[in-house]
């Protein structure tokens, strides 16, 4: 078992005046199959370029063995892939690079290709097997889904799950997170947070304790405004008991006697106003470290123009080749004011489509009907 300690981690990007990190403190087991979540800009990429190496913060990192950060580039796409991959191996371990690729289904025909040939989701479960070769080293995985489609995400997650060995992944695919992981850590905005489980248990947690908070500060603002009537209530009555002190009512009659009794009467109203300020005060503070991790996103909202023709889109057999792969064949409609949601097809796939449908290239096969407007 191998430890990773950070302490007191400052770090700031050159010209930027927010700082990515502000004494963070961490202590990471490399044993743990670990999941780094967070959202974009909270500084889990630069996390990993500081384990990496690549940056350098103030603080203190400690660590027992090299971290490697993947993707790492190719130099030279146009080579052979299997050559490409036997770089720095050593002979006697070729045969695990083969294992690992046949587990990764990669056969001989697709390294037998150039690399730049590889579809984007060859090329990462390429890079995948040789990553796991250096088992002096602790892996670091940068969103490896971009390319995958579905049954890629699922044999990857197969992968990372079934290795006897530790890696830190960020992902933002919830399904894969809870195929491969074992604890979380979250960028929160209020700090670091490390748990043991699945992205899924983490989120059903911290969706409790988020309603929990929204409660307690629904509770907390009725009881600030009660506070704040009572405390102008009683400031009121006792600034009427001062301006007695003087011995003359309001009607003009004076009234003797009464200055002493009317002056512990107006402290006591006084240091009643006082006590209930205090109150509302510890209220507005707790309140105040209250929903700090609850993530807000702005609504977004759609104004589509109108059109004098019910159907805007539609594919009968369509494919759109790209880099590396034939696209199967697709058909699909797009009425207004419908969504439609493409899940299955990987990144480069679904940007080959839209180009297509844009009308900045034809398709390979079938016809696109595109309204024009």
């Amino acid at each position: 078992m191998s430890q990773i300690t950070i302490q007191n981690l400052h770090f700031t990007y050159d010209g930027d005046h927010t700082p990515v990190f502000e004494g963070l403190d961490l202590q990471l087991d490399t044993n743990w199959k670990l999941g780094l979540v967070g959202r974009n800009g909270r500084g889990k990429t630069t996390l990993l370029r500081l384990l990496a190496g690549e940056l350098e913060g103030q603080g203190t990192v400690s660590l027992r063995q090299p971290c490697i950060r993947w993707p790492r580039p190719v130099a030279d796409p146009s080579r052979r892939t299997l050559d490409i991959l036997l770089e720095g191996v050593p002979p006697e371990e070729e045969w695990r690079l083969s294992w690992e690729l046949s587990k990764l289904g990669l056969g001989e025909t697709a390294l037998d290709r150039p690399f730049a040939t590889l579809s984007g989701g060859e090329q990462t479960r390429a890079l995948l097997a040789v990553l796991f070769l250096d088992e002096g080293a602790y892996p670091m995985i940068d969103e490896p889904t971009n390319h995958l489609d579905g049954p890629g995400r699922a044999l990857v997650a197969d992968y990372l799950r079934g290795l006897d060995r530790g890696f830190l992944l960020v992902s933002h695919d919830r399904a894969f997170l809870d195929g491969c992981v074992d604890h979380i850590l979250a960028l929160n905005p209020t700090g670091p947070e490390l748990v043991r489980g699945t992205f899924s248990s983490w989120f059903r947690d911290k969706e409790d304790r988020d309603r929990g908070e929204a409660a307690r500060n629904e509770k907390l603002k009725r009881e600030i405004r009660r506070l704040e009537r009572a405390a102008a209530d009683r400031r009121q009555k006792a600034d009427a008991v001062e301006r007695a002190k003087t011995g003359i009512s309001k009607d003009g009659i004076v009234k003797h006697g009464l200055r002493p009794y009317l002056g512990e009467k107006s402290r006591k109203g006084q240091q009643q106003r006082k006590n209930i300020e205090r109150r509302a005060d510890r209220a507005v503070q707790e309140k105040s470290g209250l929903l700090k991790d609850i993530e807000r996103s702005d609504s977004l909202k759609l104004t589509p123009l109108t059109y004098h023709s019910a159907r805007l889109l539609e594919g009968r057999d369509l494919a759109v080749t790209y880099p590396g792969m034939a696209g199967k064949p697709v058909c699909f409609t797009l009425d207004q004011g419908t969504a439609s949601v493409w899940t299955e097809a990987t990144v480069p796939a679904r940007a080959a489509f839209c180009v297509c449908f844009w009308g900045r290239r034809s398709p390979t096969s079938g016809p696109c009907g595109r309204r024009r407007g």
